[in-house]
């Protein structure tokens, strides 16, 4: 509710929306999917059959936002959309013996809720400014978040963590990244020269609320590794990731977590681009020959 204009303790619209009404039929298709073009479909046909989603006021956006998140937090979990906490739902359906998933997952929904002017966002309040609906403006964002140097960014880390194996690796295979000329993914970011915060609050929560895993100490000696190689701190997409394969999440799930809480976020600003009511136009120069 804070983050699309309400107060801190204001909820999402409780109405629980139904899925699309050709789900049943669409469900084994979209089985075999990746994530994030399970949500792009669901979405696609559930704006196809909701005209509210033409009201553009913040409070029609907000509601639209709530099915989005609902209907996405349903789909992750492999349930039916509930009135229940995202992070609630998510953790009964990916770690119901798992005390401290839950709190982890909403660490990690929160953090990752926003990041300002990112390519996702931009390109939500560019479909935003052109007055499509808010269905259509997160499904911008989702193609935009499943491209490798976004949200892709989880699976290298995912990648990363397959190919080390075992802490005692961990320094042959980024060296050998490395005389390859090969990026290590996970650390860094251009935005934080000094370490991501996010990847700080969410490891420390971690090695708080998880007691002794093998996936920690490996998690560590690549942290350790990438120290002593390339001066490098891990960032928020390590972090999720050393999370996801902790806590014994599904193998999709990080990349999940980071499309349903980054919809909260998109939503806030098709609300800001709603308001504003201006098409967003940027101007070109030519700079090639003269004809």
């Amino acid at each position: 509710g804070f983050l699309w204009g309400g107060s801190i303790t204001t909820g999402i619209d409780p109405v629980v929306p139904a899925l699309p009404r050709d789900f049943t039929r669409m469900e084994p298709a979209l089985a075999a999917l990746p994530p994030l073009e399970r949500f792009q479909i669901v979405l696609a046909a559930k704006a196809g059959e909701d005209a509210s989603g033409y009201d553009r006021s913040a409070e029609g956006v907000r509601r639209i936002g709530a099915k989005v998140l609902r209907i996405l937090s349903a789909i992750a979990a492999g349930e039916a959309p509930c009135e229940d906490p995202v992070a609630t739902l998510l953790q009964r359906a990916w770690a119901p013996r798992r005390d401290a998933a839950r709190d982890l997952i909403e660490a990690a929904l929160i953090l990752w809720a926003d990041h300002e002017l990112n390519v996702s966002t931009f390109t939500v309040r560019c479909v935003a400014s052109a007055g499509a609906t808010p269905y259509a403006a997160v499904i911008a964002g989702l193609s935009a978040l499943g491209g490798a140097l976004h949200g892709g960014a989880t699976q290298q880390v995912e990648a990363l963590f397959d190919e080390i194996g075992a802490p005692d690796h961990a320094r042959p295979v980024l060296e050998a990244r490395l005389r390859r000329g090969e990026h290590i993914p996970g650390f860094g970011h251009p935005l934080y020269r000094e370490g991501d915060p996010r990847a700080r609050a969410l490891l420390s929560r971690l090695r708080a609320g998880v007691a002794e895993d093998p996936v920690l100490d490996l998690a560590a000696r690549i942290e350790q590794e990438c120290e002593r190689l390339i001066a490098r701190e891990p960032n928020v997409d390590f972090a999720t990731v050393a999370m996801r394969r902790a806590l014994g999440l599904p193998g999709t799930a990080a990349l999940s977590l980071v499309a349903i809480a980054r919809s909260a976020g998109w939503i806030a600003h098709a609300i800001e681009q709603y308001e504003g009511g201006s098409l967003i136009r940027p101007r070109a120069r030519y700079v090639g020959d003269a004809p």
